[in-house]
């Protein structure tokens, strides 16, 4: 019988690149890389007993990724889908888990706040769905339908039975609108509110800035310098924020907050106009360095 011929390998120039920075890449898995130095001698036009002991591999190897990528490319050398081992588990078992997952541990009986996945493990022997399983497994049966009982979200019932009307007061405000007109130019919108108990800390030494072969370091050890309460508006359409902290809260260091918006452009014209027109006297003051 005819040697069948070794199939021949003409590679451009970009795959030839592509496929030396895997043949000599530390991080690429080894068997790909085995795979890619066939080819790549193949291309040189060595013969596949020459390539066989270069690579110290059979020649019934070289013949099938030569082959491979001779018919398919770069996708040829991939391993092709398996089977793999059978299912431990019956698809039963693995919705049964699946729900009992689902199911808060109280309606159980299980004396927990939430599951974990060694809690779900004890409690699939417990109630004879498998006579084995570990908490790895039961993971990865969760993982495959994004099921995480041991994470949770907070979330609050609305207890104001007027919360619709006085939200939609809000949201018009954001939009721009208040009773139903729109704001003017000279009108604005400011939303305030405070963040309390922030602890106030210094480092005993200054941090140290990144250099050649050196990370950012800092230093462990720091002072204490007590809670502080930041307080701060929003202007909500100009994306402003003005801000300033406090030892504690209350009505007065909200006024010094509101003092310090006022003071600022452009809401200290607008005070200006506004008191102006309140009190005409003000208006008619003489104005100027010369003024008394």
């Amino acid at each position: 019988m005819p040697v069948p011929r070794a199939r021949q390998i003409v590679l451009a120039a970009a795959e030839r690149r592509r496929l030396k920075q895997l043949a000599y890449s530390h991080t690429a898995p080894y068997q790909q890389v085995i795979r890619v130095r066939i080819v790549l001698d193949a291309a040189h036009g060595y013969s596949n007993a020459k390539i066989s002991r270069r690579r110290k591999v059979s020649i019934d190897t070289i013949r099938l990724w030569r082959g491979r990528y001779a018919d398919e490319g770069m996708k040829g050398l991939a391993d092709r889908p398996r089977s793999g081992r059978p299912p431990k588990f019956t698809p039963i078992q693995v919705a049964e888990i699946k729900a009992l997952a689902c199911q808060l541990p109280a309606e159980t009986g299980v004396p927990l706040s939430r599951w974990s996945c060694l809690d779900l493990a004890r409690e699939v022997i417990a109630r004879g769905i498998a006579p084995a399983i570990s908490a790895s497994t039961v993971r990865r049966i969760l993982a495959a339908d994004a099921l995480k009982p041991w994470q949770h979200q907070s979330w609050i019932f609305v207890r104001d039975p007027d919360f619709a009307a006085k939200a939609s007061r809000v949201l018009d405000l954001y939009a721009r609108i208040w009773d139903g007109h729109p704001l003017s130019d000279d009108e604005y919108v400011i939303s305030a509110d405070e963040k309390t108990s922030i602890q106030a800390r210094c480092r005993c030494h200054p941090t140290l800035p990144p250099a050649k072969s050196r990370m950012m370091r800092v230093n462990h050890d720091y002072k204490r310098g007590g809670a502080l309460a930041y307080l701060a508006a929003y202007d909500v359409h100009q994306a402003h924020v003005m801000g300033r902290c406090s030892p504690r809260t209350g009505i007065v260091p909200f006024t010094e907050l509101v003092d310090q918006v006022m003071t600022q452009e452009p809401f200290r014209a607008l005070l200006t106009t506004m008191t102006e027109e309140q009190d005409p006297a003000i208006r008619d003051e003489p104005k100027g360095p010369n003024a008394p």
